[in-house]
């Protein structure tokens, strides 16, 4: 078994306290002694089957012995004060742990134990251990309860008065879905202080008009908020007519929420003293600080369990009945509604406060995450969810703490409302770690689309894009589909925005010849309508209207785009074509949108009646990516219930004895030689072509012979440590025919590479098939990522890929058979037989969880692999391992 040593974390109870769990060691024998000896007698008696001392004293020197194989103790603590631990201790020959849980009697029903526990299985999963065992009084129902919710399948037996519970430690969905709602509890309650805080103070808020602290302060006062609201300045006693204090200590009381805006060597002592004095909530607008003072800054606040948003940010505010905070420094305060809106750049969050304000969509809560040291994106999305005002989530996220939570989180939110991001940094270049195909292909843009595509998040490319599917998704109902019926007042309007839907994405398909009819009985003379629907420029109002009507309430399309420009006609009869878009006489089924190119403003939302609008936009292409946006999120909403396959013939302890011993063999990780990386492919059944090892010429020909007898035709590969392009390096010979060919083929390698060569592969020539890319590479960031696309020689010529992040779900391995411009090429395009699917899908499954079995997979480079009509199988397999300790996404614990 592996002995792993976390450093200390910090997480949250349920009652949004935080704690520090960390490992225990010889130092805490008095502190575990004062747990036991401060518990009451009843709880003595539960944790230890007996009221005496002993028991208490040997449990202590149990944690203070010296460090000893298959055995952990984890240690809860709040302020400096040990207040829970868990400890496990191998069983002899077995992957089974025993465990003790205690926790201090004041700290009972606040999520000390289980929180414990989650760590505890973490560090246990990590040494090989696969369960827990614990015995307990059948009547200790508290500790018994613990067990149950933790999400692991757990069974008991009892044993007279007592009971012995036996916990799996496979994480499964249940489980991650305990977790998730444990951790979002916790996490909403403990950023009420932030949010909905009942008092605010503003540090350094100066006496100067210009200054960044006195606009918060005029903000919070002018916004409306209720509570009470202290300025600490040294020497001012009033401040933008607030009342002003020489230091926090002075105040008359502790507020809830301080407004940090010192200079940067002043902000970690600011922290510090709030923390002393009890305050619950930072949030730092300071910027400048550099690694020494935001350490301290972090630190602070973790000691003192305050949450921290920023530093380096323009603010929050809170627009909720009975709240109304603007702690911004923005010119104008936001508007209430239902929008969440978090950026980490301060001018991005006042372009979209402008942007929103502008369509007249008001705002819940807006919070500028700056530099993102505590608070982030998954925290603003979990209170979003649970706040009872968001229906609308609006991002901007320059980084990713922990994206695989972050998705997790996401995808959860999504369901229930749209989550919109700005996919910023695309330009950044790609990393090439080895060179390797995968890694090549592997970008960060790729990895960040993936995760958007995977959680269900509306990603799109600019500020504006972003408040155009806005705009469109706050004000009507998703598409059922892509079709769209193009109407316009102006035939070659409407052919623009034909073309823009089309280029889009969408379909603009020709009507049906009833759908017709009824359409050029409602419009004027010389109307078409075969889609585009040309109304000509003599369409009244109200024929108009009708007609929006009939093709919004008509199963042929699936959202009605209505393209006008203004004309002398309509202008001479005083008739409002617009009008006819907001007049609806009752709410359309269908999203139906308007582009109006004679707008001043890129897109408005037009008033139809109380609660609805309709989009218009100055320019169709915006328009149509708009559309396209809202149909990928009914898509994504539609499609069935995702889940990750069980796989028959995985060999997951195999595998990762494999990796040990590569790694132990190789301290400094590298590329698998071709023996290994046959073994640990086959510990995952992928298929792979027959091959031998041959160090000499003899053992070659004998390869040749033994593999595709006397006349087949063969491949030789040569192979030396770190060889990734065998094809640019001239490293391979096909079609090799006989022995003499063989052993022409042989000396040639031997000539060229010399002693660098350490042997060669021997397979038989594949037959034809379509030539496909596989592979992982593990993402620093974001875990692991499986690629896919066209493979051979032109793999990263063409760059014909799709990705996903793994583990990869029945719906991830569909996208990714389907997204790669060469996806028509497996279904059997130009009449030519399709390739086994089946076989695809298993392969691509079984590559996500070996990437998931081992952490120290850092690249796997299937290429290519050959695909037809009667199976798939893989000629070539490069794996790359690194030294890695596996690491939870998912356990609950703070940045």
């Amino acid at each position: 078994m592996t002995e792993v040593r976390e450093a200390p974390v910090h997480a949250l109870l349920t009652d949004g306290t935080t704690v520090r769990i960390r490992r225990a060691d010889a130092g805490d024998r008095g502190a575990v002694l004062r747990l036991y000896q401060e518990m009451s007698p009843e709880s003595l008696r539960l944790r230890f089957f007996s009221v005496g001392s002993a028991s208490a004293s040997q449990a202590a020197e149990r944690v203070s012995a010296p460090h000893r194989a298959g055995y952990c103790a984890l240690a809860a603590e709040h302020g400096g004060r040990l207040i829970g631990l868990a400890e496990y201790e191998a069983l002899p020959e077995a992957a089974t742990a025993e465990i003790a849980l205690a926790v201090a009697d004041a700290w009972h029903h606040r999520g000390v134990g289980t929180l414990l526990l989650e760590h505890l299985a973490d560090a246990a999963r990590t040494a090989g251990i696969t369960a827990f065992t614990a015995d307990a009084l059948a009547e200790n129902h508290e500790v018994l309860k613990v067990f149950h919710d933790l999400g692991l399948r757990a069974t008991r037996h009892f044993e007279g008065p007592e009971v012995r519970c036996l916990v799996d430690l496979t994480e499964d969905e249940t489980y991650l879905s305990a977790v998730d709602t444990r951790g979002r509890l916790a996490d909403v309650v403990s950023l009420r202080p932030l949010l909905r805080p009942r008092s605010v103070a503003v540090v350094g808020a100066g006496r100067r008009p210009g200054s960044v602290g006195r606009a918060i302060l005029r903000n919070i006062r002018g916004g409306g908020f209720p509570g009470r609201v202290f300025a600490v300045h040294p020497e001012a006693a009033s401040i933008a007519g607030v009342h002003a204090c020489p230091s926090l200590a002075a105040l008359a009381e502790v507020p809830d929420l301080v407004v940090v805006v010192v200079r940067a060597p002043a902000v970690a002592d600011v922290a510090e003293e709030c923390g002393r004095l009890g305050v619950r909530a930072l949030l730092v607008v300071s910027a400048g600080l550099d690694h020494q003072q935001a350490d301290a800054l972090l630190g602070a606040s973790r000691r003192h369990g305050m949450r921290l948003v920023g530093p380096n940010c323009l603010g929050l505010a809170n627009t909720e009945d009975g709240v109304s905070l603007d702690a911004t420094f923005a010119a104008q305060h936001p508007g209430p509604g239902t929008a969440g809106v978090a950026v980490q750049s301060g001018g991005v969050g006042i372009a979209l406060l402008d942007g929103l304000a502008r369509l007249g969509i008001g705002v819940s809560s807006f919070v500028s995450l700056g530099d993102k040291y505590d608070v982030s994106g998954n925290d603003l999305l979990q209170w979003w969810e649970s706040d009872g005002h968001t229906d609308l989530a609006l991002l901007h996220l320059e980084s990713f703490g922990n994206p695989r939570a972050f998705s997790r989180t996401a995808r959860r939110v999504a369901r229930t409302m749209p989550v919109l991001t700005v996919d910023a940094g695309r330009t950044e270049a790609g990393r090439r770690a080895a060179a390797s195909h995968t890694a090549a292909a592997a970008t960060r843009t790729m990895t960040r689309q993936a995760l958007f595509t995977q959680a269900g998040i509306t990603a799109t490319r600019t500020i504006g894009e972003l408040l155009d599917a806005a705009a469109l998704l706050h004000s009507q109902p998703l598409p059922h589909g892509t079709k769209v019926a193009v109407v316009s007042n102006a035939g070659g309007v409407g052919v623009l925005a034909a073309d823009a839907c089309t280029e889009a994405g969408l379909d603009v398909p020709p009507l049906d010849t009833d759908l017709m009819d009824q359409l050029l009985a409602l419009l004027p003379k010389g109307a078409t309508a075969a889609n585009p629907v040309d109304t000509t420029a003599a369409v009244g109002e109200d024929q108009l209207r009708v007609c929006v009507d009939r093709l919004a309430r008509h199963g042929a399309v699936d959202a009605v785009l209505v393209a006008l420009v203004p004309t002398a006609v309509a202008a001479a009869t005083g008739e409002d074509l617009v009008r006819a878009l907001t007049d609806a006489p009752a709410p359309l089924p269908r999203p139906v949108l308007a582009v109006l190119p004679a707008q001043g403003a890129r897109v408005e939302l037009l008033q139809a009646d109380a609660d609805t609008t309709v989009p218009a936009y100055a320019d169709a292409q915006d328009a149509a990516r708009a559309l396209v946006h809202s149909a990928t999120r009914a898509q994504w909403l539609n499609a069935p219930v995702e889940s990750v396959p069980k796989l028959k013939n995985v060999d997951t302890e195999r595998a990762k004895a494999l990796a040990a011993e590569f790694l132990h063999a190789h301290p400094e990780g590298g590329w698998l030689d071709p023996r290994t990386t046959a073994a640990l492919a086959g510990c995952y059944a992928i298929p792979q072509i027959p091959w031998a090892w041959a160090t000499d010429e003899d053992e070659a020909v004998a390869a040749a012979q033994r593999l595709a007898g006397p006349d087949a035709r063969v491949v030789m590969k040569a192979h030396w440590p770190g060889l990734v392009h065998k094809s640019q390096q001239h490293a391979i010979h096909l079609g090799l025919q006989n022995s003499a060919q063989v052993r022409a083929a042989h000396r040639d390698l031997v000539t060229r590479f010399g002693d660098v060569l350490t042997g060669v592969v021997v397979q038989p020539l594949a037959e034809r098939g379509t030539e496909l890319f596989a592979g992982v590479v593990q993402d620093e960031v974001f875990g692991p990522l499986v690629v896919f696309g066209l493979g051979g020689t032109a793999t990263e010529l063409l760059a014909d890929y799709a990705a996903r992040l793994a583990p990869l779900t029945d719906r991830d391995v569909h996208d990714l058979l389907t997204s790669p411009r060469c996806s028509p090429l497996l279904f059997g395009y130009g009449g030519s037989p399709a390739v086994d699917i089946t076989g695809l899908e298993q392969l691509l499954h079984r590559l996500s969880r070996m990437a998931g079995d081992l952490p120290q997979l850092t690249e796997a480079d299937l290429n290519p692999v050959l695909a037809g009509p009667h199976g798939v199988t893989t000629l070539d397999i490069r794996v790359r391992l690194n030294p890695r300790l596996p690491h939870d996404p998912y356990l609950r614990r703070l940045r």
